[in-house]
């Protein structure tokens, strides 16, 4: 997500120096009688300026990238399903470690990876470019799964899929605001509609992966994706349009230089090495996840939630199977019920740009703009009553006295409760932050993989140990100790702002 703003970053850096430093200098060493032309659009009416592509165009680039924000991140655990007859085919041993999910705990790390170091690239290269080539790596290291002779093919190639995973996702973001910019309203909106498809992305892969194995052989879980990514890619090529602003400039600048016209764009006058660039995106994000306190528990409540997503591939297993007799497949399609919680999520967006528009009418810091705090008002609900709520109801139904129904509703309001949570604190950290929210949510983004890839590794033992009832209650009480977190900003919010450095450099004028 960090992709979403990450725009505002690098208008805050301030990169103009002195002419004397910059390398069109030497370029036009012969021209000193032309004078240097900063590139930038053509009034607020520019048709190249993204938010003044045509109506249809927007529209179906919107479509486009939110389906493909959905399709990709459901490949993280689309073979979850299939776990049983992959262990034997490869003669893993699975009775005191869920060895399976390795190729989950790897597509994680590479999401993480890239989001940090490799996202970063997009300044340079454009939008439209690191989405395309994203969606070829992807293509690329899937078939190697697909045919793979033995299980550490499918761990290693499963990295680079998931970090190509990481930028489309992000990429994807990054093309609504671009687009929607000048309808702040509209573009709110359709953040909160990525939101859903990121999250519903996530835990629809079990689903997917059980109807496809019900039928055909696990290899056809990744089979499936790469003919059905092959046949996604032409559209995209030709639907999708650059949208970064530096890159379309950059191109324009390129054509006048051709023209003789010693033309430039304001990152072109002061160029950075890509390392120090790119070490640089990635530093703010860590030194924000350990400093600062809004982003410290931002990340562990959200990546607490992604965890939870990807703990109940491996919860309901020992649940269903062992309380209802299920098969590893039904346990697959029981997750639908999380993903039926996240669709009905859909109306917390709603609300919370309903809360976040009307506080403008009521702020005594600066009248007209609304409150960052009013963002949080659906997490209160989305945690006590969504995640919290359900993961009683999860624990406490889960008794082979009882019908199936009872745990499934538990995971239904998680599902719920997940999509009220994390679309409130994304938008909570961007307003907030407003000229580090790149780097806030890129920290935010980092810690959510970072649980995907080993909390589910819990769910064993903790499950075994403390009983099906207990160990989701132990998961209950720490998602009651996080939903603590909307009151107290709520509460306190302008106080904590003013603590921050960030969110002060971050302020609006009064």
């Amino acid at each position: 997500m960090a992709a979403q703003v990450e725009r505002l970053d690098s208008n805050n850096a301030g990169r103009l120096h002195s002419l004397s430093q910059t390398p069109q200098q030497q370029h036009n060493h012969v021209k000193q009688d032309k004078e240097v032309i900063v590139v930038d659009f053509d009034g607020p009416n520019d048709p190249q300026k993204p938010s003044n592509f045509p109506r249809w165009r927007r529209i179906a680039i919107t479509i486009l990238v939110l389906w493909s924000t959905l399709a990709v991140l459901s490949s993280g655990s689309i073979f979850v399903a299939a776990h049983e007859a992959i262990a034997e085919e490869f003669s893993i041993d699975e009775s005191n470690f869920a060895h399976t999910y390795w190729p989950v705990t790897t597509w994680a790390l590479g999401a993480a990876f890239f989001a940090i170091f490799v996202l970063p690239l997009m300044e340079e290269f454009g939008v439209y470019y690191a989405f395309l080539g994203s969606w070829l790596v992807m293509i690329i290291f899937t078939i190697p799964q697909a045919v793979a002779r033995n299980f550490a093919t499918i761990v290693v190639t499963r990295f680079f899929v998931g970090g190509s995973v990481a930028i489309i996702g992000n990429c994807a973001c990054s093309l609504i605001v671009s687009l929607w910019s000048e309808k702040p309203k509209i573009c709110s909106a359709l953040i909160g509609q990525w939101i859903v498809c990121y999250l519903v992305g996530n835990s629809i892969g079990p689903v997917i992966g059980a109807a496809i194995f019900h039928y055909l052989s696990w290899r056809w879980t990744f089979y499936m994706q790469i003919i059905y990514y092959s046949i996604m890619f032409p559209f995209i090529a030709v639907i999708l349009q650059e949208t970064r602003a530096e890159a379309i400039l950059r191109s324009k600048a390129r054509g006048m230089r051709k023209q003789g016209i010693p033309a430039y764009t304001k990152a072109e006058l002061n160029p950075i090495s890509l390392t120090s660039y790119v070490l640089k995106s990635a530093q703010r994000p860590l030194v924000m996840l350990c400093t600062e306190f809004v982003v410290t528990i931002s990340t562990i409540w959200s990546a607490f939630l992604f965890g939870n997503i990807y703990l109940f591939t491996q919860s309901s297993e020992q649940v269903f199977i062992s309380l209802y007799g299920w098969t590893v497949t039904e346990t697959g399609y029981l997750l639908a019920a999380v993903v039926a919680g996240e669709v009905v999520g859909i109306i917390g967006p709603i609300a919370n740009d309903y809360f976040y528009f009307r506080s403008a009418k009521n702020n005594p810091e600066n009248p007209g703009q609304p409150l960052p705090e009013s963002r949080l008002y659906t997490a209160t609900v989305g945690g006590l009553l969504g995640v919290t709520g359900g993961m009683f109801v999860y624990a406490w139904t889960s008794y082979s006295s009882l019908s199936w129904v009872g745990p499934a509703v538990g995971l239904a309001m998680v599902g719920f409760g997940a999509t009220l949570v994390v679309n409130a604190i994304a938008n909570y950290v961007v307003d907030a932050y407003s000229n580090y929210a790149a780097s806030a949510v890129a920290a935010i983004a980092f810690g959510e993989n970072i649980f995907i890839a080993f909390l589910p590794f819990a769910a064993g033992p903790m499950y075994t140990r403390l009983g099906f009832q207990w160990a989701s209650t132990l998961l209950a009480f720490v998602s009651l100790i996080l939903s603590v977190f909307p009151f107290v900003v709520i509460r306190y919010g302008k106080g904590i702002r003013q603590m921050s450095p960030f969110m002060e450099a971050s302020v609006p004028p009064h």
